[in-house]
């Protein structure tokens, strides 16, 4: 049997939280030093508006602060911004968005539009190809 335990490395992006109003859910920078794959994992709960829809959007840098953040271009995401969207009808289901670009940093924020009542959201980033292996667990 393969071993993908080993050669993964998961960050939080976005801890579990209940999202009532229009406020971006901004992500935790995420470096892939030592790692040649990233894919992020986004999780929704319960979403209680009836017609709230949530936007994604992935930005990449190579300043540590991401300073000089720019929207990923298409060609640098593995699947779309578009498909790892959802919306109200969209209750406990998973997304998700990979990064082929070059960049070491980037950053994932969710946007809540027409949003009044509780979502339930939460994001992880998974590394993947790392030059080291096994990965440590629980990773730093």
């Amino acid at each position: 049997m393969k071993d993908l335990a080993s050669n993964i490395h998961v960050k939080r992006v976005l801890s579990p939280v209940s999202v009532s109003d229009t406020t971006a859910q901004v992500g935790e920078i995420i470096d892939r030093k030592g790692c040649e794959s990233l894919a992020y994992i986004i999780a929704t709960g319960s979403i209680a508006d009836a017609d709230a829809t949530f936007t994604i959007l992935l930005e990449e840098g190579d300043a540590a602060n991401l300073s000089d953040a720019a929207a990923v271009a298409d060609a640098d995401l593995i699947g779309t911004e578009a498909l790892a969207a959802f919306q109200f009808d969209d209750d406990n289901e998973t997304r998700k968005l990979g990064y082929k670009g070059n960049k070491r940093y980037t950053r994932l924020t969710i946007t809540p539009v027409g949003n009044a009542s509780g979502a339930l959201l939460s994001a992880v980033a998974v590394l993947g190809h790392p030059q080291i292996a096994p990965t440590a667990n629980p990773p730093a």
